[in-house]
């Protein structure tokens, strides 16, 4: 049986995909970090705007139900607690700062038995989903 010819470049182009695939790994090893914060950021933000909805609801009903609106405060308070936690963004601090100055006056409010003023705290969880937002 005869031999076929080996047909010339067939190391190199397999040594050149080699070096490709390994140079592609690295970078996505690199961008995983990146990436994986993204992702945790845009969790985190969903979980705040989340918890920011039930705090507007609450705040309508707070001179009825004031316990409601508190439980709604910490709620936020502890979801940005733990974006706090983990941001290094300059933005994403500035509107948790935002957030949580707003909910230091909410509970001034609540503790006055008037109605609190929970758009500053919406105002920062849209800054945090837009912050968070990929693309």
């Amino acid at each position: 049986m005869p031999l076929r010819p080996r047909r010339p470049g067939r190391p190199a182009t397999a040594a050149l995909a080699a070096s490709a695939a390994a140079l592609l790994a690295i970078s996505l090893l690199a961008g995983c970090g990146a990436v994986q914060k993204a992702m945790d950021c845009t969790r985190a933000a969903g979980s705040v705007v989340d918890a920011v909805d039930k705090l507007q609801q609450a705040a309508g009903h707070a001179l009825d139900d004031p316990q409601q609106a508190r439980q709604a405060l910490d709620s936020v308070e502890s979801n940005l607690r733990k974006v706090g936690n983990d941001t290094g963004d300059p933005d994403l601090a500035k509107a948790i700062h935002t957030m949580n100055k707003g909910i230091t006056n909410a509970r001034r409010a609540l503790d006055r038995n008037q109605v609190p003023d929970v758009q500053p705290i919406a105002d920062g969880a849209g800054d945090m989903a837009e912050i968070c937002t990929p693309g």
